[in-house]
């Protein structure tokens, strides 16, 4: 027994090596299975990544955006018609889901209807109140681009007025709810003048310009009538190119909306539809029949554009090296569009303060 006693340090002592040899023998082959793990959950993700992401015809890079089943077609049937929706302000100030700003998700979601052999037609949903001058133009060309390849059907919901309904003009067919309110056709320009509150607590604009024009919407002083007048000029031109759009898309003379209802006047669908600035009254599963008729597609499914679940490039611009990365948390009470000085704006005029 004491023999066995004094034996086993000396015996433990020379397993101890090959033990430890082991266990770090174990502990490599754990290190590269999960080095081999990674890389494979990282090539998946990249794989998901570019199946979202690709280039378009002209070698661009642009996203793909996944489809949401609304419709069911026929047994077998690859037609499509796709659903594409534009909410809410109309400015190329507004973020995107997917592109640096929502113009931007509008165009490449027509962009990829039209591009798409499957899509037979394209329902575009509006419900905006309007907005910048630039950016409802910029939509309008990408609508009529795509009804160049394809019928647009355009669904006005609660709200497709001013930029809006330049909007909507690109479509081959108009449709709107009884109750929308759409129409005020016109263009806005504000500026706020805070002379009167600078005079009563002692402050002073002091500016230096290079011409007389430079500063005409300083809020600091009056507006002069030379200004004045200038402004009104370039208000109006703006107003005669959206007249001009809706007299050619809707087939009417410019002269009789001149001196009649494209005075800036709101309406509902049903008084839009008697005065021929939309073809037609329904809910939105008639807009959906008739994109399958105008498509010749009855066997068509239904399919609304959404953003990708994975987006490798916008995962790239939130982790960007420059620091000025932010999140932006909206509240219910700053929804209400809020217009910028000296910008021109197809809105409605009650979105003037």
């Amino acid at each position: 027994m004491d023999c066995k006693r004094a034996c086993a340090p000396s015996v433990l002592r020379r397993l101890h090596p090959g033990m430890a040899n082991r266990k770090l023998g174990c502990l490599s082959i754990f290190l590269f299975v999960a080095l081999c793990a990674s890389v494979l959950v990282n090539f998946i993700l990249a794989a998901a990544a570019f199946r979202f992401e690709g280039v378009n015809r002209e070698g661009e890079f642009r996203p793909r955006f996944r489809e949401i089943l609304l419709e069911r077609g026929g047994r077998g049937s690859e037609n499509k018609i796709a659903v594409i929706s534009l909410r809410g302000l109309i400015s190329t100030s507004m973020a995107g889901n997917v592109g640096e700003s929502m113009v931007d998700d509008l165009r490449w979601e027509l962009e990829q209807a039209r591009n798409d052999s499957n899509v037979r037609a394209v329902v575009l949903e509006v419900d905006s109140p309007g907005g910048e001058v630039t950016a409802s133009d910029m939509i309008y060309h990408a609508v009529v681009n795509t009804r160049a390849k394809k019928p647009v059907v355009v669904y006005m919901e609660s709200l497709a007025a001013s930029g809006g309904y330049y909007v909507s003009c690109g479509g081959k067919y108009l449709m709107a709810n009884e109750t929308s309110i759409t129409g005020s056709i016109g263009v806005i320009i504000q500026t706020l003048n805070y002379e009167q509150l600078f005079n009563k607590i002692g402050l002073a604009a002091v500016v230096f310009k290079s011409g007389k024009f430079k500063d005409m919407l300083n809020g600091a002083r009056p507006i002069t009538p030379e200004e004045r007048e200038y402004v009104q000029n370039f208000v109006m031109k703006t107003y005669e190119q959206f007249l001009g759009i809706v007299a050619k898309e809707r087939n009417l003379s410019a002269d009789t909306l001149r001196n009649g209802i494209a005075d800036g006047r709101i309406l509902s669908g049903h008084d839009a539809l008697d005065y021929k600035l939309i073809d037609g009254l329904g809910q939105l599963e008639d807009a959906f029949a008739k994109a399958k008729e105008l498509g010749q597609a009855a066997d068509a499914k239904v399919v609304k554009y959404a953003p990708p679940l994975f987006m490798l490039g916008r995962l790239f611009r939130l982790f960007s090296s420059d620091g000025n990365s932010k999140i932006e948390l909206r509240l219910p009470g700053d929804l209400a569009p809020k217009l910028e000085s000296g910008r021109a704006y197809y809105l409605p005029g009650f979105y003037a303060p």
